[in-house]
């Protein structure tokens, strides 16, 4: 890249590091009470005005109520007997990020597709951002093209780059200029 470069990482620059500790116990708790299947009470890990921002088709949730209304009870509606794998977690002062799978039973409609019955799995990446006690922010990834494709619906229609490592397709080149 010449020239001038974009900032990065503004957002964990000056995280206090002496906060890890505090930052894994709440997710840890967290954790837990999603696996409890909890949404009543899930407030006590999540600030009431918190951000839940997640990739298309799983949308943005402004505030406690929108999350537990706009994701968990749909969520949970769709996906019956699941718990939740952080395959790895990583903590740094107010933050924390994990990558992991659910398994669950598909037992409700998702993306208009209804019930199976099987059992899926669903890969997921957290961020949080922890302040006094409370997740206030959560940037998600959920890898719904991966559920949908367990379920018998390819999202892209054939045109996923999966062709080109099956070799099915040549790659395209960047042209020079």
């Amino acid at each position: 890249m010449k020239g001038s470069r974009p900032e990065q990482a503004a957002l964990t620059r000056d995280t206090d590091l002496s906060k890890t500790d505090a930052t894994r116990a709440v997710i840890q708790g967290m954790v837990d009470g999603l696996n409890d299947h909890r949404i009543d009470d899930i407030g006590e890990f999540f600030a009431h005005s918190f951000r839940w921002m997640g990739n298309t088709g799983c949308g943005t949730k402004i505030g406690l109520q929108a999350f537990q209304d706009n994701w968990q009870r749909p969520f949970q509606a769709a996906f019956s007997d699941k718990v939740c794998v952080d395959e790895a977690r990583l903590f740094m002062g107010e933050w924390a990020a994990a990558f992991g799978r659910q398994e669950a039973t598909h037992s409700g409609e998702f993306l208009g597709i209804a019930p199976t019955g099987k059992r899926i799995e669903i890969r997921y990446m957290d961020f949080w951002k922890v302040v006094d006690g409370k997740i206030v922010d959560n940037y998600v990834m959920v890898d719904f093209p991966h559920v949908a494709s367990q379920l018998g619906v390819d999202l892209f229609n054939g045109e996923g780059w999966e062709a080109y490592d099956r070799g099915e397709r040549e790659p395209p080149s960047p042209t020079s200029n």
